[in-house]
């Protein structure tokens, strides 16, 4: 537990066989459940967290029969989350970018009651820039500006970075939402709960990579996803901050004609 809150951490893996022990070894103690959503890998990804189970009580396996992408794991693994009263999820890749140091930083403000939704920003921290691939710095960047347009968090950075933390009554608007289930989907998710009224904090993160480290993105693949995850999700922002005065006029009337009818 952290500070009284029970607390999962959700981790998607894909032929994650080499990274996944490590992964789940240094969880630390704060973690009451890691749930491992297998996410139909073709390695042994899945036999080496079984190998685990035994020694980490902690660890829960879900398996998918088809590959649904890294935002379809994690809406996989929020589900289990709501499903089992969780007070917060935490994500944290299968890959080992993501440092349990920052843990804490990110849990802080939701228990504190300061936000519904923490991500990281590696960019607030000063390794980035000799850490991260300058090919990756150069999208990361260029997607963080855009995504502070058609989201709506304008005081936020790295919006690729999938280093969260989700309470309660995020996961709420995140399961009626959905997630994108591919590449865009922080960006289409940051959308949806500007949409729902969600208070989301950014928080320093440290960048981590290495010899080890692989990335299936490609500018091929990502263009036409990305260009359509942000135009939708400019498009909701447009469409809830319209929306927002005439519900609010609906509901003046209404009250009105509540008050009219008790005279």
């Amino acid at each position: 537990m952290y500070k009284n809150k029970i607390i999962c951490a959700v981790v998607p893996a894909y032929n994650e066989e080499t990274q996944i022990r490590n992964v789940i070894t240094t969880m630390p103690a704060c973690i009451d459940k890691i749930i491992i959503v297998n996410d139909c890998s073709r390695d042994n990804t899945k036999q080496v967290v079984e190998g685990l189970k035994q020694q980490y009580l902690s660890v829960i396996l879900i398996n998918h029969d088809n590959n649904k992408g890294v935002g379809g794991a994690i809406a996989t693994g929020y589900k289990w989350a709501r499903d089992n009263n969780m007070d917060a999820a935490l994500v944290m890749a299968g890959d080992g970018q993501m440092d349990p140091r920052d843990l804490p930083a990110l849990l802080a403000p939701l228990v504190d009651g300061d936000a519904d939704y923490v991500k990281g920003n590696r960019f607030a921290h000063g390794d980035v820039w000799r850490v991260m691939p300058a090919a990756r710095l150069v999208g990361n960047v260029a997607l963080s500006l855009l995504t502070k347009l058609t989201s709506g968090y304008w005081r936020l950075f790295d919006s690729q970075c999938g280093y969260t933390a989700a309470s309660r009554r995020a996961l709420a608007v995140i399961d009626a939402a959905g997630l994108f289930p591919r590449y865009g989907y922080p960006n289409d998710l940051l959308a949806r709960l500007h949409a729902a009224g969600m208070r989301v904090e950014d928080v320093a993160v440290r960048a981590v990579y290495g010899p080890q480290w692989r990335s299936g993105i490609r500018l091929s693949t990502v263009i036409y996803p990305m260009s359509f995850v942000l135009v939708r999700s400019w498009m909701r922002r447009l469409w809830s901050k319209r929306a927002a005065p005439v519900e609010a006029a609906v509901a003046t009337v209404e009250g009105e004609q509540q008050c009219a009818s008790a005279s």
